[in-house]
């Protein structure tokens, strides 16, 4: 990509085709030898797991590659209870109930995890090196080893968090790369992309910026403004955008609030009325395109505060498996969710340090 810098790493990002997901996945070294872990991509969470063994069937679900084994690395050790790092844990609200560790080593941190889709993490707060890219490590990273998770979860073998609070892998490395972070999610399953630490060299060229909001601390919220489709406004008061949007690598579809939806789906329905609706799709506006060679999606671009234009992939951007990649959220006055679908190919820039986003076209 030309923009990493000595000071930065980047690691390739793919969507989760490999895993059974349509979520996006890195792959990472765990532990000491390092041990490959696919891991999904999360902007609105913040401590990273992984299922750890001994673990069944009951309490893990199905993943592709073998459990990370902590009995088998070296620099495995769990976080005890009585310590800064569990009480921080606790005060974030990961925090779980201590457990006496096994071979008296004393009552190990616990953690537990609720996520909004209903699933869920509960296991051993504990430290290990995790290998970034060749020759780039961080020691004594703090994740979480996981025993017992429930709910909707795809083959990968956990969760690397990017959030903004101080369990992240942003956070705990902000030291090194100053809490800027960057990735590129690319459209299709045989594309890579790239998750990037560090702000990038050329540090605005390229990029349309708007104010970064942090009401609370995991979560990176842009307020969104405008959306057009075929380039045509969408005629909405301001006040249907002012729950404003997180930003989230790990929601698939956007959730846009009440008036801001029926507003895009009626301009997207009439832009689309050559091709017939499916009743019963995963979403409410899919399509069936049989028999069309030429399927002419019209372009969406949203506008964020600032001024800040982002013009949507055309079509992966919008469509997912033929439907409209947005669903309704909730009251205008709730916050919304832009998901990864709307982020494809964009470069989306976390400057957590200057209080902004960057969205970049055509990055990947």
């Amino acid at each position: 990509m030309g923009r990493a810098s000595k000071s930065n790493v980047s690691i390739p990002t793919h969507l989760g085709g490999s895993v059974d997901s349509l979520e996006y996945v890195v792959t990472v070294g765990l532990g000491t030898p390092a041990v490959s872990q696919v891991l999904l991509i999360d902007t609105g969470s913040d401590l990273s797991w992984v299922q750890c063994a001994p673990c069944n069937s009951t309490t893990c679900y199905p993943q592709k590659d073998p459990l990370f084994d902590p009995s088998r690395s070296s620099t495995y050790a769990p976080i005890p209870c009585n310590t800064d790092a569990c009480r921080d844990l606790t005060r974030d609200g990961y925090g779980s109930d201590c457990t006496s560790g096994s071979g008296g080593g004393g009552a190990q941190c616990g953690y537990a995890i609720t996520y909004g889709d209903g699933s869920q993490t509960t296991g051993v707060y504990s430290n290990e090196t995790l290998t970034m890219a060749p020759g780039v490590t961080v020691k004594d990273f703090h994740f979480g080893c996981g025993h017992d998770q429930d709910g909707p979860n795809d083959k990968y073998d956990g969760l690397l968090g990017l959030g903004g609070a101080p369990e992240s892998l942003v956070v705990q490395t902000s030291s090194v790369y100053g809490g800027a972070f960057s990735y590129c999610l690319p459209a299709a399953n045989d594309q890579a992309g790239f998750l990037a630490l560090g702000a990038p060299v050329n540090d605005a060229s390229g990029f349309v910026f708007t104010p970064m909001v942090r009401e609370q601390q995991t979560f990176y919220v842009v307020n969104m403004t405008g959306i057009t489709v075929g380039g045509e406004p969408i005629d909405v008061p301001p006040s249907a955008f002012s729950g404003g949007m997180i930003i989230d690598s790990g929601t698939v579809v956007t959730e846009l609030q009440h008036t801001a939806y029926a507003a895009l789906q009626a301009a997207f329905r009439k832009a689309m009325a050559a091709y017939p609706l499916l009743p019963n799709g995963e979403l409410d506006t899919c399509y069936n395109f049989t028999g069309h060679s030429n399927v002419t999606v019209p372009r969406v671009a949203l506008t964020f505060s600032g001024g800040a234009t982002v013009d949507l992939d055309v079509p992966d951007g919008i469509l997912l498996d033929n439907c409209l990649a947005f669903q309704e959220a909730g009251p205008d006055n709730q916050p919304g969710i832009l998901g990864n679908v709307n982020q494809r190919t964009l470069e989306v820039l976390y400057d957590v340090g200057h209080g902004r986003v960057g969205f970049g076209a055509d990055a990947c």
